[in-house]
């Protein structure tokens, strides 16, 4: 199976979601020492409270690694999942210059409720005036919890550049199926691949809310380790959709030094490779 491997930001995010714990510079290198297609952006690293010509500079220590940004989340709100998460839907226009920036086709973007949908929608039309698409990831107190509920309103937003990114810990921690039958329900609308790691545990030491189950509590695994997200059926699903694009390292570790860093990538992209060979 050939996919698109994306280091995230994330990995040196720190655990307020708004700054990296390490040079973005030494992160594109580990990302293209490790063998890396592209990295993910997420407004920790820059969004729009940066200017555009820090985004452009950004963009060329990306693309002089023979790398590229495979997606931009575009504002803080979004990764934080808040109140304010879906504002940034009434007007994209700054998204849309972060991501042009970044030499960046492809945003994540946030629905909390119904009400959001006909934003996603005029957003979307704006987005492909510009020839850029938006998605929204499988996520928790979100109105994307639920592959039913998922499929129906991309539906309703009804505007082709607005897709999904498949996110099988998410999935599961909604007491969805996150395996070949959902990805191929899914297929039609998946613009990106998140992977992370959890295993539920009802006395775990993380929490997180949900709309469909209330609290659910788990422990946070790397994405190699067993007992968590059985990524089998995962890559078992991609390879019968024959998906081709990014498959992101999305996992939250604050990891703070380079050299962690680098460990870090190289495990995770080994992983991917033997499980894909």
């Amino acid at each position: 199976m050939n996919l698109q491997l994306s280091l995230s930001v994330r990995i040196v995010e720190a655990a307020c979601k708004t700054k990296l714990n390490l040079p973005f510079e030494d992160l594109v290198s580990i990302a293209a020492d490790t063998g890396y297609d592209a990295v993910c952006m997420r407004a920790s690293a820059g969004g729009v409270q940066t200017p555009l010509e820090e985004l452009r500079r950004m963009r060329a220590i990306v693309e002089t690694k023979g790398l590229h940004v495979s997606m931009v989340t575009a504002d803080f709100d979004v990764p934080l999942n808040n109140a304010n998460g879906p504002n940034s839907l009434h007007d994209i226009g700054p998204s849309l210059d972060v991501a042009e920036a970044l030499g960046c086709g492809l945003i994540r973007v946030c629905l909390k409720k119904d009400d959001d949908i006909p934003h996603a929608r005029e957003a979307a039309k704006r987005a492909a005036d510009r020839g850029i698409r938006l998605a929204h990831q499988c996520h928790t107190t979100s109105i994307f919890e639920q592959v039913d509920q998922i499929l129906a309103n991309l539906e309703a937003i009804g505007q082709p550049n607005f897709g999904l990114i498949y996110e099988p810990a998410n999935l599961m921690l909604c007491g969805e199926d996150y395996g070949p039958a959902t990805l191929a329900r899914l297929a039609p609308h998946i613009m990106n691949v998140y992977i992370q790691n959890h295993r539920l545990d009802p006395e775990g030491p993380i929490t997180l809310p949900t709309y469909c189950r209330g609290n659910i509590h788990f422990h946070h695994l790397p994405i190699w380790e067993t007992g968590g997200v059985d990524t089998t059926p995962v890559f078992e699903g991609l390879e019968q959709i024959h998906y081709t694009g990014h498959f992101t390292i999305h996992q939250a570790e604050g990891i703070e030094t380079i050299s962690d860093a680098g460990l870090y990538a190289n495990r995770c992209a080994e992983f991917v490779r033997t499980a894909t060979d």
